[in-house]
């Protein structure tokens, strides 16, 4: 379980930086505002199921101290 939570954290991980990159170029080469909204939208989205699944990571397998 512990394997697949970390191709899971790394393929959003991925996403994020993929979506990023996208608007970015959109950007850089004057594209339409739109396609940058709704790339940076869906980044927005990506980092937060990025964050949710590092939170379950370390909830799960973080382990306690003291």
């Amino acid at each position: 379980m512990q394997t697949a939570l970390n191709i899971a954290i790394a393929l959003a991980l991925l996403f994020v930086v993929v979506i990023l990159g996208m608007g970015l170029w959109n950007m850089l080469k004057g594209g339409p505002g739109n396609t940058s909204q709704r790339l940076m939208r869906l980044r927005v989205i990506g980092q937060a199921v990025a964050l949710v699944l590092l939170l379950g990571a370390l909830f799960l397998f973080g382990g306690r101290q003291g």
